[in-house]
Formats: structure tokens, C-alpha cells, sequence
């Protein structure tokens, strides 16, 4: 399910999780994860991990026996999960960790969604870190972040343009923008 996600040395870690995960889903769904993946490059290395699954959260006493690098895993998977309290659960506590490098894929793509709760949080999160290394990711993968940002204006348009008018001042905006690097020039590039 997510073997393709992660780094090839991470493999035990990520068997151990993945088995871990509950394989029963929300609202009886009859399949546990989409058929559509998501696809980078991250340090020459191909990355692919479903859009969504469809499993219920895990309970706390089992992320409690993980090590710290499979509660990272762990939370790179829930960020996939249909669930938006869920999603925004898990990124949550992926951002005040010390996440490895390896975690950046699901943290930005997490953030072309619709859920301005999961912006904003994400936003107050990063906004005083150094961003290095997310900014160096979306720069490797300039195509599917100048998509990605596309489609956070077009939630933007759809949901929250009567809350902030103001494309510049919405909080997905200075996100990408002071958080991923995102700038005008990267769109002309595409």
C-alpha cells in the first residue's frame, strides 16, 4: 500500500506500520485506499502513496509503542486518510516533531487541499522555521507544485474568496508563498 512511499531503507518500519493500520473503513467503504496516487521525486528517488484511505484512525495506545520514525510514517499514511479531522490530526503532530526530510511529500501535498483549518495550522506551524529543505523539494517537483498551488487559488476561488477577498493575504497563499517558495516566476517556468 504505501511500500512505494517512503525511502527503500525505511521497509521494515513501514511493514510494521501499514500492518498496524485498522482494516476496517469509514462508513463500511469497500475499499481501504484509492486507486489514484500521488507522485513525486525526493532526492533522485521516485515517490508514489495513495490519494486517500479509507481506514479508520488508529487508536492511541498502539502509536504510544512506536518508535519515533514509525509514528512519522505513521502520520505521513493518516495524512492520506479521507477524514479531515484525521488529516489535520496527523500533519499536526508530523510538524512538531522533528520530521525527517522524507515526510516533506505528504506535508505539501496535504496542503493543496480544502481544508483552511489544515492551512492555517500548517501556516502558524512553519511560518518561524527554516523551510530549506520543503522549499528544495517544490523546486525538485516545480510541475506538481505549480499544480498543487493552482489548485489551493482554486479552493481559494470556491470556498473562501467571500472570507478573503484578497488572494495575496489568504493564508494558503502566504503559506506557499513564505513556507514552499512559491513565486510568479515558477509558474512562467511551467
Amino acid at each position: 500500500m504505501f511500500q512505494h512511499g517512503f525511502p527503500n531503507e525505511l521497509r521494515d518500519d513501514v511493514l510494521k506500520v501499514t500492518h498496524l493500520i485498522p482494516k476496517t473503513t469509514y462508513s463500511n467503504i469497500n475499499i481501504g485506499i484509492s486507486e489514484e496516487s500521488v507522485h513525486y521525486s525526493h532526492d533522485t528517488h521516485f515517490i508514489k502513496f495513495p490519494y486517500r484511505i479509507y481506514f479508520i484512525n488508529i487508536k492511541d495506545e498502539i502509536l504510544n509503542e512506536l518508535t519515533l520514525q514509525q509514528k512519522m510514517i505513521l502520520h505521513c499514511i493518516y495524512t492520506r486518510s479521507c477524514n479531515g479531522y484525521v488529516r489535520q490530526q496527523h500533519l499536526r503532530l508530523l510538524l512538531l516533531m522533528n520530521y525527517s526530510r522524507w515526510t516533506i511529500p505528504y506535508i505539501v501535498k496535504l496542503c493543496d487541499e480544502y481544508v483552511i483549518e489544515i492551512l492555517e495550522m500548517t501556516y502558524d506551524i512553519l511560518n518561524d522555521k527554516d523551510n530549506k529543505q520543503i522549499k528544495s523539494f517544490c523546486y525538485e517537483n516545480i510541475d506538481s507544485f505549480s499544480k498543487s498551488h493552482d489548485r489551493m487559488v482554486s479552493y481559494w476561488n470556491e470556498y473562501y474568496r467571500h472570507k478573503s477577498s484578497h488572494l495575496n493575504k489568504y493564508v494558503g497563499t502566504k503559506l506557499f508563498r513564505e513556507c514552499f517558495g512559491y513565486t510568479n516566476s515558477i509558474k512562467r517556468r511551467t
